[in-house]
């Protein structure tokens, strides 16, 4: 007959691990979807903690006491949370270059609410930011992210989590920095050619002034702009590997930033 013997000390091994992949699951890309049912981010983080506790090393916990656990889990959480942090926020790279889209071609008003994100997005955003998890799903992306916070455990063993703020600050700089440069490199086809366009328009508004070159220019915009679009819909694999990229070095530099 087989039997299970488990201590204390075992159970407080198991709560901390799956403290830090629950609060991972719950705001990474994928598996934080508010179309995914809490019952299977639940069962998905407990599932993967019992595995992990196999594998993973169990260094002595460096606390005593009721608050030192307390703040082990704290700690824990926090950790998952910012590997969790760090996948996400890449997503809104493709957010911001579909908004910039929209308001170049005149339909920065036609809106629609994204559930996911909680907040009101233009539709060019909206397909973008759909589009980006086809492409996760397709290549397996979503398995990088769970294994990287797995991988974790062997740089930032569990209570060994120190956070490093100055940091975790520069990792957010370079975020910054790499939103506005892969954004605008998302946008500049459209903004090549708008800006064309408008030099034109602008250019028959002084030759032809009885034209109503406003209206005419608003209708334009939105037939070119999603022409244009359409044109370039071939170039989004390699959209999607830039932002697969930035995830990346973002999940390395904030693990960095914690150990």
């Amino acid at each position: 007959m087989m039997e299970l013997n488990f201590s204390l000390i075992d159970y407080e091994y198991i709560l901390l691990i799956l403290v830090r992949i629950a609060s991972f699951v719950f705001v990474a890309p994928f598996f934080g979807q508010k179309g995914v049912p809490a019952q299977v981010k639940i069962g998905l983080s407990f599932f993967v903690s019992l595995i992990l506790y196999n594998v993973v090393p169990h260094p002595e916990l460096p606390y005593g006491g009721v608050m030192g656990f307390g703040m082990a889990v704290l700690q824990e959480g926090i950790t998952g949370l910012l590997i969790g942090f760090a996948a996400s926020i890449c997503n809104s790279i493709v957010i911001f270059a579909g908004n910039m889209i929209d308001m170049d071609i005149g339909l920065s008003m036609a809106q629609q609410f994204n559930m996911d994100m909680n907040m009101q997005m233009t539709s060019t955003g909206n397909l973008y930011y759909y589009l980006i998890f086809a492409f996760m799903l397709a290549t397996n992306m979503h398995h990088y992210i769970l294994r990287a916070v797995c991988d974790s455990f062997y740089v930032i063993p569990i209570g060994g989590a120190v956070f490093d703020f100055s940091s975790l600050l520069f990792s957010m700089t370079v975020f910054m920095m790499d939103l506005f440069v892969i954004g605008f490199r998302i946008f500049l086809p459209i903004f090549s050619v708008i800006m064309i366009m408008n030099i034109v328009l602008g250019i028959m508004a002084k030759l032809a002034p009885q034209m109503n070159m406003f209206s005419i220019g608003i209708q334009l915009k939105v037939l070119v702009g999603y022409t244009v679009l359409f044109l370039v819909i071939f170039l989004f694999p390699s959209v999607t590997n830039m932002i697969f990229e930035e995830i990346q070095k973002m999940v390395v530099l904030f693990i960095e930033g914690m150990y």
